[in-house]
């Protein structure tokens, strides 16, 4: 082992935290590169449960080092308050570190993002679009080395951007921010954080060099990354592969495995078409089983049959050398699942996915039908304990992928997975 990197291959809510964490045991660093906040990890030992939004799903390993990257937009009160959290359940954050190069959310950039964008193509409101604005505008925009500077200078500087915000606010009509309350907050938010901010990118390829075992996080999904995903309904940064280099300084040369996550169907939160969803009842039960409600929004996530035009598109662009299955347990009981195998486009069939959401939105799925399994799966350790209509299904995947499932989760806990030794 060297350097894995673990990224979702549909609309994100995989299950990466989950398989993240299990993961974990094996690998020195566990490090995240891209999104902010907007993204939620469920991960679960025993009878605990974290919901983590920045930091990264190695916390009930307090010997690894866990690295938010310089690819995050990091809201700094979100951060902190996580951090309180995880040391109040008596999880040391000793060898957690901060990018000096990651960006900072501001409250601004909530307010821009709650007043356009949200309204728009329905974003979680949390500012992450406006922060990765204002980083490529070069010009208004903090970072997390900001944080290091004398409190006066960085007073001003924020004071400076924050002069700046406000007469594009007036601009727009949106309703004005208190300046002072904003700053104030940010100085005692800052105190929090100061002590891991870190230049990472030395500490990582020190590692790389050093031969240590390196973890990359991907947040979000495939589908939502804002090149190659179904935009204009995307995230606002790359959440494939290619981010994990740019989002830790990790070169390209040094990631040897490459794992896909992907639920056993498919789900995804706000607008956007999506040619499997599942209607009223149909639907309604999916989303039941499968407790499919966002971990940081906690909107109801709209669920329906596993496309495998999706996946092949993501395994394509990802490089993926292996996927891990998850939620399959949610499938248990059905007479029949189908899948998805190709599209009916304007009344030609297509196997390649279709980048414009125009035309997205006009595929008709063509379906193959798999008998379903009645027993509940969640007790299975083995894929020879599965009932065989569910290890056909597996076996139906991994044939069309042409990409090995080596990891199946039948339950949000550790324990429930099927896997390969270690």
């Amino acid at each position: 082992m060297a350097v894995a990197l673990i990224v979702g291959l549909q609309w994100g809510d995989e299950g990466k935290g989950k398989i993240v964490d299990l993961f974990a045991r094996d690998y020195d660093y566990i490090v995240r590169f891209n999104g902010g906040d907007n993204a939620g990890h469920t991960v679960i030992k025993g009878n605990e449960e974290f919901k983590l939004h920045l930091l990264p799903s190695g916390i009930f390993y307090p010997e690894k080092f866990k690295v938010i990257g310089n690819g995050l937009v990091v809201n700094p009160e979100t951060l902190g308050r996580e951090i309180d959290e995880v040391e109040k359940r008596n999880y040391s954050l000793a060898k957690f570190l901060l990018s000096s190069d990651a960006h900072l959310i501001m409250k601004w950039h909530q307010l821009m993002d709650g007043t356009f964008a949200s309204k728009k193509i329905g974003t979680t409101k949390k500012g992450i679009g406006p922060a990765y604005s204002d980083k490529a505008s070069r010009t208004f925009a903090l970072r997390a080395c900001d944080l290091l500077l004398p409190e006066e200078e960085l007073r001003k500087k924020i004071e400076t951007i924050a002069s700046h915000e406000k007469t594009l606010f007036s601009a727009f009509g949106i309703p004005e921010f208190d300046a002072k309350e904003v700053i104030d907050t940010m100085l005692q938010a800052s105190r929090k954080l100061v002590p891991y901010i870190a230049d990472t990118q030395f500490m990582l390829n020190r590692a790389v060099r050093d031969k240590k075992n390196i973890l990359l996080e991907g947040a979000q999904g495939t589908m939502l990354d804002i090149d190659h995903g179904t935009f204009p309904y995307v995230t606002s940064s790359n959440a494939t592969a290619g981010a994990a280099c740019t989002g830790t300084g990790i070169p390209p040369n040094s990631i040897d495995r490459i794992v896909g996550i992907a639920k056993a169907y498919t789900t995804r939160v706000g607008k956007g078409p999506f040619p499997t969803e599942l209607q009223g009842k149909e639907g309604n039960a999916l989303r039941t089983a499968g407790n499919e409600f966002g971990t940081t929004t906690g909107r109801p996530r709209r669920c329906g049959w596993l496309d495998l035009v999706v996946l092949k598109f993501a395994c394509m662009v990802n490089g993926v050398t292996e996927t891990a299955l998850t939620k399959l347990d949610v499938l248990s009981g059905l007479d029949e699942i189908k899948v998805c195998t190709s599209y009916q486009l304007d009344g030609s069939g297509i196997s390649d996915f279709p980048l414009q959401p125009e035309k997205l939105a006009r595929a008709v799925p063509v379906y193959e039908n798999l008998k379903g399994w009645k027993k509940d799966i969640s007790g299975c350790r083995t894929m020879e304990g599965l009932p065989q209509e569910a290890a056909d299904y597996i076996g139906f995947l991994q044939n069309k992928l042409g990409v090995p499932i080596k990891t199946v989760s039948v339950g949000p806990k550790r324990e429930q997975t099927i896997a390969p030794p270690s």
